[in-house]
């Protein structure tokens, strides 16, 4: 088989990318390892970028009409009470609308339905886009990706081949790259329960040793991150589930009723939280996006809006070498030179967000309290925290910054204008360099 572009795995970063080169006209084969639905949960936010990203490929209407919007961030600090409804004692609301753009706000959308929405867009050009699912990505052999599908081997060649397979990579190992790793203290359970038709702003409730995470999805339910001491998970299940639903309880009343909802320990899953980045994006023809190059704590949301991310620069420019018969080899550096620094900042600002809850102490608990405040009271700290979050630019905390979160330097009073945060929102210039390169290099 022969192919312009070869794309092992099918999930949301490689389906994105897909869709783009076939639009393009670009011939594309995709090999996706699974046949049906995963169980597996797997992101669900989308970020402002990816709502701008999914527009230019023509399926954000459905994907919001398959979402439930959050238009801020709430931080709720409590005092838990054995067999009382929480005491309240701090709440901190973050609001996308402090960024000067027409995307204000995240998305809920259920992962399957996201790559469902994609993989629809990229059959639209069934010319150029060719799925080929239970195909699993063996390597390469000769030059051309080995691919097995039921029991017959398939070798594809390509002009360039893409590695999206997730944190399992055979494109990433072909590569030769060094990965950086980093592990945590905690882990987390995430399930989905059934969510009063009220509930619907997403939220983080915290104590001193406790952390649940509640994020609207749509028909009445919310996805829950409830985190763990790492190594606790068989003790907790030996608790039972009554030990859930009581902790459940305890800090959102509101979920008392969907709680119990839960009926096995099978729907529960274990996330364990890790971070690593990769050296390089690309080695010749070879290139990698989304888990393949890096993985991020899931604190701030990113993960899977990075692949996305990726998949937007990639794909822009392997359909502009295909369309001015550029060679790959010699202008994927351009999207190792974008995408890499920006990867490099969300993953040091996951990180410190998951410092910020990783120890269980009252007088750290404190001390965030006021920090996560402090965003909201400095008006700079608030947009730049939600700006960069939100992957449409990148604002660089300072020293100053730090010190009014601190509660060290007082709050500034002045509010940041929209027109002094264009200086810091990604231009289609600094998204695709290469079109303003007439020889590249």
């Amino acid at each position: 088989m022969k192919a312009e572009v070869f794309i092992a795995g099918g999930g949301v970063g490689g389906l994105a990318l897909a869709a783009k080169l076939a639009s393009r006209g670009v011939h594309v084969i995709i090999a996706e390892q699974l046949k049906k639905e995963s169980p597996a949960y797997k992101g669900e936010l989308l970020q402002p970028k990816t709502l701008a990203i999914l527009e230019r490929l023509g399926v954000l209407d459905e994907i919001e009409a398959n979402g439930h919007a959050l238009d801020e961030l709430r931080f709720q600090e409590v005092h838990r009470r054995e067999g009382q409804p929480p005491e309240e004692i701090n709440l901190t609301e973050l609001s996308y609308s402090r960024v000067a753009t027409t995307y204000d706000h995240s998305l809920m959308v259920p992962h399957e339905k996201t790559k469902e929405i994609l993989r629809n867009k990229g059959m639209e050009y069934e010319e150029y886009f060719h799925y080929l699912p239970g195909a699993r990505f063996l390597g390469f052999e000769n030059g051309m990706a080995k691919v097995k599908q039921k029991k017959e081997i398939l070798y594809i060649q390509a002009g360039v081949y893409i590695g999206a397979e997730g944190r399992s990579s055979p494109t990433r190992d072909a590569m030769n790259v060094e990965v950086k790793r980093k592990d945590y203290n905690h882990h987390f359970l995430t399930v989905t329960i059934p969510r009063p038709e009220s509930f619907t702003k997403g939220k983080i409730i915290t104590t001193s040793s406790c952390f649940l995470g509640l994020f609207p999805l749509p028909d009445r339910e919310v996805r829950t991150v409830f985190l763990i001491k790492a190594g606790d998970y068989k003790k907790i299940k030996e608790l039972g589930l009554e030990h859930l639903y009581k902790a459940y309880s305890e800090l959102e009343p509101e979920l008392a009723e969907g709680v119990r909802a839960i009926q096995d320990w099978k729907t529960v899953q274990l996330m364990i939280p890790f971070t690593y980045h990769v050296d390089k994006y690309y080695s010749g023809n070879l290139a990698i996006l989304g888990d393949a190059a890096h993985t991020v704590h899931p604190m701030a949301g990113e993960g899977m809006n990075l692949a996305v991310q990726d998949a937007d620069v990639l794909g822009e420019l392997l359909a502009w070498c295909w369309e001015e018969g550029k060679s790959y080899a010699d202008h994927l550096h351009y999207y190792e030179e974008v995408r890499k620094p920006r990867v490099e900042f969300l993953l040091n600002l996951s990180h410190m967000s998951a410092l910020v809850y990783s120890f269980r102490y009252e007088w750290w608990r404190r001390f965030r309290m006021k920090a996560v405040q402090r965003i909201f009271d400095d008006d700079y700290l608030h947009v730049k925290q939600m700006l960069n979050i939100s992957g449409l630019g990148k604002w660089d905390f300072t020293f100053i910054d730090r010190g009014i979160q601190g509660n060290v330097l007082p709050v500034r009073k002045k509010k940041v204008s929209d027109q002094e945060q264009q200086h810091f929102l990604f231009s289609e210039a600094e998204d695709y360099p290469w079109k303003r390169s007439k020889k590249g290099r």
